[in-house]
């Protein structure tokens, strides 16, 4: 792909952001089968672009191939189809997706992706819908993506929906990228993973997270999972976001990141960001409606 894969003519342009779990706790399974969680989350200033424009003939179109996605079993373009049929919008988008974040990484790519659709076709579409309709919205396409649409960090619960808001430092964090994809299924489906840690409440969080209970089973299963975390240990304390298989840890200031980022392998890609409680993309928008821009 391109450097430049959203064209100039592009009504909107909006970032779809990172996040980092710096914690992830699991209490239990449910009689659903899914997972009682508790987990923190924080946006980075890094993460994947979004180009959009509005058509009149209702077609919604990805411009960018994604490899091994079907067009239409894109996030993106569910996410855009969603919102049509449910807000009754007889329009249409043209779009165009800037990727930089690695797919499986547990930095939620495709969940950021499919939240900055709903939250800027609302938008160009001028919908009106709230935080709160978008995010239920989201929520039948994937449980991170709620998290995405209110742009808020937050100590999340339940499947990762009951969200409560949280202000968090906002440090450097150096992220490392191992060259594997991780199923997310397959992790939690795995016998060794701890479900019982016990619950905390949002006041007694401990200093930086805490733990992630998936992480024992990723470094058993991805050996360049594990020895990412021991290359970063050796610089700063470092943990795995989510389900894997990006690892990181926090630094005070830019130049003490890159300076260990320098020191990484070449087989060992990584980025430097700022973390930030406020999503990119609620800025961005922000910004647009306070200066009465479409």
């Amino acid at each position: 792909m391109t450097a430049h894969s959203i064209p100039a003519h592009a009504q909107l342009t909006l970032p779809a952001p990172a996040k980092l779990n710096l914690m992830l706790h699991i209490l239990g399974r449910r009689a659903d089968g899914y997972h009682e969680l508790q987990t923190l989350f924080q946006f980075l200033e890094h993460g994947d672009e979004l180009g959009f424009s509005t058509r009149q003939d209702g077609v919604i179109q990805l411009h960018t191939e994604i490899s091994g996605v079907p067009h239409d079993s894109n996030l993106i373009v569910r996410a855009a189809r969603q919102l049509q049929n449910a807000s009754g919008c007889s329009l249409g988008a043209d779009i165009w997706l800037e990727k930089r974040l690695p797919m499986g990484g547990g930095i939620g790519g495709g969940s950021s992706d499919a939240a900055t659709t709903l939250l800027g076709l609302n938008h160009l579409w001028q919908l009106g819908w709230d935080e709160e309709r978008l995010a239920t919205l989201g929520l039948g396409l994937g449980a991170d993506v709620p998290v995405f649409v209110r742009g808020r960090a937050a100590f999340a619960e339940g499947v990762g929906e009951r969200l409560q808001a949280v202000e968090l430092a906002e440090p450097w964090y150096l992220v490392a990228i191992p060259q594997v994809s991780i199923s997310t299924a397959e992790v939690f489906a795995d016998p060794e993973l701890t479900r019982n840690t016990p619950a905390i409440t949002v006041r007694s969080l401990p200093e930086g997270g805490g733990h992630n209970d998936c992480q024992p089973v990723v470094e058993k299963r991805y050996p360049e999972v594990r020895n990412a975390l021991n290359l970063l240990n050796k610089f700063v304390l470092a943990k795995m976001t989510g389900t894997g298989a990006c690892v990181f840890g926090s630094f005070p200031n830019q130049g003490d990141a890159d300076k260990v980022s320098r020191q990484l392998p070449a087989t060992l890609p990584s980025f430097v960001a700022r973390g930030c409680n406020r999503s990119p993309v609620h800025l961005q928008l922000e910004k647009l409606v306070s200066e009465g821009n479409a």
